[in-house]
Formats: C-alpha cells, structure tokens, sequence
C-alpha cells in the first residue's frame, strides 16, 4: 500500500570540493515508509527529484512485482538526462523505497526473506589521485584511519615513480582504468605505460574495466583471473559478453537500476563461481547503507567500494570506522541501521 511519495535532498562537501546533492526517496503507507535514494545527478540543475518534485501516479495497492512494471511505464525526468545510467539510477532509488516499504509493511528483513546472515563487510575507499597526481590523498586517509584500503581511479598521467609510491602503501586492492566510459585516449603511449608499471606493481589487485584499445589486451592475457567489469554490466547476459573474458563483476544496483535484473545478476555470478564485489555512486545517506547491506548478504568478503559516505567527504566529523563493518541490518525492511 502506498498512499504519498515524498522527496528530501541531501547534500555533503566531498573530497576536492565537490558539492554532492542527492535525493531521498519517501513512500509513505499503512502507517510504514520506505526509502531509496536518487544519486543519478551531480549538482542541482532542475532534475534533480527535489527541485521538480514530480507527482507521480504511485498511490494504491500493489505487489512488488506490480510496483515496478508501473513504474517502468512512468517518466521520471523533466526532460531526458545526457546519460542513460541516470535513468537507471532513479529507477532504483524508487524500487529500492518500495523494497523497503513492502518489507517494512509484512514485518520481514531482506536478509530474512533471502535466508541469507549478512556478514561483516570489507570495504574499499575509491578516489583519484587528483589533477597533478600526488599520492597525499592516500596518505591523508590513511592517517585518519589506518588499515584502510583502497580502489584507485588509474591515469594515463601517473608517472612510473608515483605507480611505485602508492603500491609501496600495500593498501590498494583495486586498479580502476575506467576504460570503459568511451573517453578518448589523448597518448596511447602513455597509456600503455601506465598498463605495464600497474601489473608490475600491482600484482594482486582487480584491474576494472581496462580500455578496449590496440595493445591493451595482450597486456592482460595472462591476468584475466583479476580482471573485472562494472561499466558493461547492466544485466546478467552483459557477464561474459564484455570485451575482454574477466571473471570479476562489479555488481553495483544503481548502475542495474532494477530488483529483478540485480538478482539475475547475483544468481549469474553464484552460478558460475564468479568473484563479485558491490559499488555505488556517492550516495550520502540511506542508499549507501542499502549498498552495504547487499554487500554483507551477497559478497561481504570482497573488496567492495562501498565505504561510508564519511570517507568521501572532504573533511569528515568525528571518527572514520573501520573495515570491515559489522552486519547491522535493520529488523525490518531493506535498510541498515545508522
């Protein structure tokens, strides 16, 4: 039962001053209310869900099933976004409110419903290195809280000595060459480079989504164990048709955007014993948590880029906690407890 829908905006100072704004997500019925929350825009532009507020027609009876077949028939954008990953970002906020909501509703936990104990979970706090590439951000980080590990946005610009200075730190479990974006390559050259002092240094760490350029595959043959995808990966059949014969899937909901596509996708990777771990896209509140929670059902013991929302602002309050995380799902509904 949803009788109103509601929308809050959330906001935090993120790392390289970086305003980060997103939206709460509000289904309000029988006395219960669900929430997901909207990270598909970066700054308030007049789409983010806060700002137009849209009156959607959400209001009845429904099953979960139900909910999200109207949903995928429902606009939810003033005017079309520039990328489609959006579109999939909000649609998860919703169905992840009525997620919520239905359990909330039926007195039940996800994790108990799935029959599934959460488990504490590893994390990972992913970043880049900035502009002018210095390895301060790590070092930063680590003095606030040590023990803490990382996933790294690669640049063709890191030179060799930088490569060496941050693999020294034994803190990195993931090389993220985001070459899957359709950016342009301005130095192949440099590029390549950057490929070789990575695997030489880096032996152990996962090598998300490499460039599918000239040269590039050849270089990860023999490493094809660590290689893992998360940009191709939209459904269960996207696994194994991406350019390169990874075995590691970086299984992140708000990219998926859909309940029943993001457990084909857990149900995939189960199957064929494939390592997985769980990313996200900045959320600042209870989206994160959801993020968190998944990854203590489906992959606790993985480096998954879902670290506190604390750990991407520029300069957190208090204390920074520690991996792993304790399970600490709430009693009811699809959510972890703050």
């Amino acid at each position: 039962m949803i009788e109103a829908c509601e929308y809050d905006r959330l906001h935090a100072l993120l790392a390289f001053d970086f305003d980060r704004v997103t939206t709460q997500v509000r289904l309000v019925g029988a006395g219960a209310e669900g929430l997901g929350e909207d990270a598909a825009v970066f700054k308030e532009d007049g789409t983010t869900l806060h700002e137009f507020r849209p009156a959607l027609p959400l209001e009845g009876e429904w099953t979960l099933a139900e909910f999200c077949a109207h949903l995928a028939t429902l606009d939810l954008w003033p005017e079309p976004p520039e990328w489609d990953v959006a579109l999939r970002l909000r649609n998860w906020a919703f169905e992840a409110a009525a997620l919520d909501l239905a359990l909330r509703q039926a007195g039940r936990s996800l994790h108990d419903l799935l029959g599934l104990e959460p488990q504490p979970v590893r994390f990972v706090n992913s970043l880049g290195l900035g502009e002018v590439p210095s390895i301060e951000p790590l070092r930063r980080r680590i003095a606030r809280s040590p023990g803490v590990r990382f996933k790294l946005d690669a640049e063709a610009t890191w030179p060799a000595a930088l490569v060496d200075e941050v693999a020294a730190t034994g803190a990195v479990d993931t090389i993220d060459f985001k070459g899957q974006y359709n950016l342009e390559v301005k130095d192949p050259e440099a590029l390549a480079a950057l490929y070789d002092h990575v695997l030489a240094a880096f032996p152990d760490a996962y090598l998300e989504d490499p460039h599918d350029v000239p040269g590039i595959a050849p270089r990860l043959a023999d490493h094809l164990a660590r290689v893992s995808y998360d940009a191709p990966i939209h459904t269960a059949e996207d696994i194994g048709a991406t350019p390169l014969a990874g075995r590691v899937v970086n299984v992140k909901p708000g990219r998926i955007g859909s309940l029943p596509l993001l457990f084909d996708v857990y149900a995939r990777c189960a199957r064929e014993r494939r390592p997985m771990y769980g990313g996200g896209f900045g959320e600042l509140g209870v989206g994160r948590g959801q993020i968190e929670l998944l990854a203590a059902v489906f992959h606790a013991d993985a480096p998954n880029d879902v670290a506190p929302s604390a750990y991407n602002e520029d300069e957190p309050q208090g204390s920074l906690p520690g991996s792993p995380l304790p399970p600490r799902p709430e009693a009811t509904g699809f959510r972890w407890a703050e």
